[in-house]
């Protein structure tokens, strides 16, 4: 089971959403450059990147901080939030990027995704994020119209490498994952899938890894870690990161 520590910028800082709601953040005073190294350190291979300020489209970004991660660490990034140009997709990769998520652009113009692909190669992961199943997009202010399984099935047709799945009810909880969702989700889509949203304990990792669809090759994993709910070397212990995981598969690897 791959383990993807995720760090979310707002102004070059960590922070953490409560269910996606920029108006409920929760600030940690913890340097990206130094959480980057620090997972790097514990044997992490895959770091899980989210510009808050760009999915939240109010004119910021956060490239100078992605900038300096990737100069600081050796890991593989996967970096989303708001990306909805061809021109955002191509700035990510010309800093060291190694894959970029889409979810606004994946529902609203998914025939500009199959060109962005053609263009630059098949870089980009899905991400479905879902409230009671529907879609939200625009940094999860808008209904997409459509349902987490509708979207993750046409990703393969499109693609796109891999999908990450968050219920947006459980994000920023700390109370559990949605497994059965997740693995609806993977089905669906036929794509090697990350769970992201709820994971606040030892045990929920425990017990998503055994209730995880074959599909399913990775847990994201994020307000845990920040407020040392997780013992990640402990973690790394007992999922150990080697390079064979679907998720590297499907990345390319």
């Amino acid at each position: 089971m791959l383990l993807v520590p995720a760090i979310d910028l707002r102004d070059g800082r960590c922070v953490r959403l409560l269910r996606g709601s920029f108006s409920d953040e929760q600030l940690y005073p913890v340097d990206p450059v130094e959480a980057a190294r620090r997972y790097e350190g514990a044997g992490i291979r895959w770091i899980h990147i989210v510009d808050l300020d760009a999915a939240e489209g109010k004119g910021k970004d956060n490239v100078a901080t992605l900038e300096r991660v990737r100069r600081s660490v050796s890991c593989r990034l996967e970096v989303g939030g708001g990306v909805r140009s061809l021109a955002q997709a191509e700035r990510l990769l010309g800093i060291g990027v190694d894959m970029i998520v889409l979810g606004t652009i994946l529902v609203r113009d998914p025939s500009a995704v199959k060109g962005w692909i053609q263009r630059l190669g098949r870089r980009f992961i899905g991400g479905v994020d879902a409230y009671d199943g529907l879609v939200r997009v625009a940094g999860w202010t808008e209904s997409g119209g459509r349902t987490d399984a509708e979207v993750a099935a046409g990703l393969a047709a499109l693609g796109i490498r891999g999908l990450v799945y968050t219920n947006i009810s459980r994000d920023g909880t700390l109370e559990g994952p949605d497994v059965t969702r997740t693995n609806a989700a993977a089905r669906a889509s036929g794509l090697p899938t990350l769970l992201s949203g709820g994971i606040g304990s030892m045990d929920h990792v425990r017990s998503a890894a055994e209730a995880a669809d074959p599909l399913v090759a990775g847990l994201i994993l994020g307000k845990a870690l920040y407020e040392s709910r997780l013992d990640l070397d402990k973690l790394v212990t007992l999922y150990p990161q080697g390079s064979d995981s679907a998720w590297d598969s499907a990345a390319g690897e």
